[in-house]
Order: C-alpha cells, then sequence, then structure tokens
C-alpha cells in the first residue's frame, strides 16, 4: 500500500530534488567536487575580487561555519584563496584561483547537461511555467520559516 504523502507536491518535490542532487554528484564527481562545491566556485566566478565569507554565506543560504568548512576543501583541493582584508584577520575574502576558474567554467558544463537531462520532454513553456510554481512554492514556505520574499524574486525571461 502506498503511502498517502506519496499523492503530494512536497513528496515529488522531495524526490525529485533528492534524484537531481544525485545525478549532480554523480557528474561533479569527475570534477573531485561534491555537491555544494560547485555553488561557491560559480558564484566566485561571477565577481572579480572575490567576495567575503559572509558574502558567500548569505548567498549559499547556509550559516557561516557551512560556508567556511567548504571554502577550507576547496582551498585544500587548490582551487581557491583565502586572504585577510586590510590586515584584519576577521575579515577574510575568498578568491578563484586559475585552477578554480576553470573549474568553474567546467561546472557551467555540467549544470547545462543536468539541466537538459532534467528537462528532457519539458518544452519551454512548461519548464518557465514550473520555474514560477516553484518559486510561489518556495516562497509560501519561506514565508513560514520568516524568509524575505524580494530575495527570490527573479525574472525569468526564457
Amino acid at each position: 500500500m502506498k503511502s498517502p504523502y506519496a499523492k503530494t507536491v512536497g513528496y515529488e518535490l522531495l524526490h525529485a530534488a533528492r534524484l537531481h542532487r544525485a545525478r549532480s554528484a554523480q557528474l561533479l564527481q569527475d570534477l573531485g567536487l561534491f555537491p555544494g562545491q560547485e555553488q561557491v566556485l560559480t558564484l566566485l566566478a561571477t565577481q572579480d575580487g572575490g567576495r567575503t565569507m559572509g558574502d558567500l554565506a548569505t548567498e549559499l543560504r547556509v550559516r557561516p561555519p557551512t560556508a567556511s568548512k567548504t571554502v577550507a576543501r576547496l582551498a585544500a583541493q587548490g582551487l581557491v584563496e583565502r586572504r585577510t582584508v586590510n590586515g584584519d584577520g576577521r575579515v577574510v575574502k575568498v578568491e578563484l584561483t586559475d585552477e578554480g576558474r576553470k573549474r568553474a567554467e567546467a561546472v557551467d558544463a555540467i549544470w547545462l547537461e543536468l539541466e537538459r537531462e532534467a528537462s528532457d520532454g519539458i518544452d519551454g513553456k512548461d519548464r518557465k511555467k514550473l520555474r514560477k510554481l516553484l518559486r510561489k512554492l518556495g516562497r509560501n514556505v519561506g514565508g513560514k520559516l520568516g524568509a524575505s520574499a524580494a530575495e527570490d524574486d527573479v525574472e525569468d525571461d526564457e
């Protein structure tokens, strides 16, 4: 007998998210990365001059210790460098190394492949509608958690 939860949006969302994360882990493994690390690389690639640890944690929507552990692992691989700002040890900026920049470019290709695989058989109009519905679902749940809805409002140009 199937669980009554199997017919809920939340169940399908959670199931799809788990499968998506597992597939991303499989693809990222070839780059020596784990899920979550690619987000740091791509964020750093979008801004010259690096980002502070606090900025990274905020953008990634994780707690600062989580961002710090991820950055430490990427630094150990030689993909990022940490530098203090103006000699103040409390403020640390993180920047990509040349190898980190190469991996960030490779991550872009992986995410495009994953998007293609995940949306196979779904036309552009339905993908746009799905993104819109997922944003709405996120705002609904986020509102209950006290999250700001404005930070998730993104125009959908596709």
